[in-house]
């Protein structure tokens, strides 16, 4: 009986955790809150509380952190090299002759930086060179920002600062092997499905409304950035994911190996005084890039460390509901997968995080199927939700409406999203 109360009190406040996600709530503040709430409701003895929910689960996490800050560095690195702005440039040239063919390399451009590049700086920075291009055309400014953010959700299945922050979650599963080729697939699923949604849109391209759209976004006196990069550092991005799959290279060294080449690749070796300034300067932003996530990160630790304890008294019930047949519950994720919107139960940097504790405590299914299980649904909410921190740049930067952001991207995600939960059954099930 007291454990049916017990479990009543934890689903209770997690739904309340979810509304105040709703209303906008600070998550660090909620997730800690939650910690505490959690750890009193499962009546978790008070030195276990200290040991197992606020003290172990950061001090573990550790290594994890150390992945998000040299992917930080590596992406601070590749635009401040003027790499990123380099292949950005490079699909400009196509020119507006072939408006949807140079959109459409934008996508592939966007997607391929954001392999290995990660954050809301980069994305600013990155954004800043792309979206103008994608104006400078004719696309809609909605449109435009919908493919542009949905570009950078797609290769997150591969992209390591991400992946190494969900497995926080699982972390038996393995970033290598089936699940790489599985991330291959995934990603190239969402880049088409983007490519089709620009399709779909094809003829609302009007390059007369172009110098408009560029005048409201503040683009129009924009020069294009001259920089001189050599064509060799264009596969730069892809050097971390390479390193892994030919040489089984961890993540550290692959993203250092990027990191050194990159500076190398466009002369930043030139001059002693010239390297120690550019490292200095880019280690510095990129720190600060992420020095907020990190805290954040730490906060939804502790309470999947609370959740985790607490997971045995929902083995009940999830063993009655949850439907043991893996091909059917990856098809319910995919067509449930809006309800990762708003940091809903399926996203897992917002009340997922409880689904995710609880589902991986439990011990029904292994975690190389549960990590991409709720990586699909959480990589809907990255590439169309506006709590994304990016996304909410996006929008004010674009001048776009939250309604029609909304309108464009979650459809075409939600599709995705059940075709990528069948590739989940398909790889792991």
């Amino acid at each position: 009986m007291a454990s049916s109360i017990s479990a009543i009190l934890l689903l209770v406040t997690f739904v309340g955790f979810i509304y105040y996600i709703i209303k906008g709530g600070n998550l660090m503040i909620g997730f800690f809150v939650m910690a505490i709430l959690w750890a009193i409701i499962g009546q978790v003895p008070a030195d276990q509380v200290i040991q197992k929910v606020f003290a172990d689960p950061a001090l573990n996490y550790g290594p994890t952190i150390i992945y998000i800050v040299f992917g930080s560095w590596f992406g601070r690195v590749l635009v401040d090299s003027g790499i990123a702005p380099a292949i950005s440039e490079a699909t400009n040239k196509v020119g507006k002759k072939r408006p949807l063919l140079a959109v459409m390399l934008v996508i592939i451009v966007t997607a391929f930086i954001f392999v290995s590049a990660y954050g809301v700086g980069s994305v600013i920075a990155i954004g800043v060179i792309l979206l103008p291009i994608m104006l400078s055309v004719g696309l809609p400014r909605d449109i435009a920002l919908s493919a542009f953010s949905m570009a950078i959700g797609a290769p997150m299945y591969l992209n390591v600062v991400l992946y190494n922050q969900i497995k926080a979650f699982f972390p038996k599963a393995e970033y290598g092997g089936t699940y790489l080729v599985f991330g291959v697939c995934a990603t190239l699923v969402q880049l088409l499905a983007v490519m089709g949604f620009l399709f779909w849109h094809r003829k609302q391209i009007d390059p007369t409304k172009a110098d408009e759209n560029l005048k409201i976004i503040g683009a129009e006196t924009q020069q294009a950035a001259n920089v001189k990069v050599p064509k060799l550092a264009f596969i730069v991005p892809i050097v971390p994911v390479l390193m892994n799959m030919l040489f089984k290279w961890d993540a550290i060294p692959a993203l250092t190996l990027a990191t050194l080449l990159a500076m190398l690749l466009t002369g930043k070796f030139k001059g002693y005084q010239k390297f120690v300034n550019f490292l200095n300067s880019t280690i510095k932003q990129a720190i600060s890039d992420i020095a907020g996530l990190i805290m954040f990160l730490m906060a939804l630790i502790m309470f999947s460390g609370a959740a985790s304890m607490d997971a045995v008294r929902f083995r009940p019930l999830f063993e009655a509901i949850l439907p043991h047949n893996m091909l059917i519950l990856a098809l319910a994720f995919g067509i449930l997968a809006p309800l990762a919107l708003f940091r809903g139960p399926f996203h897992v940097w917002g009340a997922g995080a409880a689904t995710a504790a609880v589902l991986s405590g439990i011990g029904l299914f292994s975690d190389a199927f549960l990590l991409p299980l709720l990586y699909v649904p959480t990589l809907m909410a990255v590439s169309t939700d506006i709590t994304q921190s990016w996304n909410v740049w996006g929008l004010d930067y674009m001048k776009v409406q939250t309604k029609d952001f909304l309108r464009h991207g979650v459809p075409v995600m939600w599709l995705v999203s059940i075709v990528n939960e069948i590739l989940v059954y398909v790889f792991f099930g």
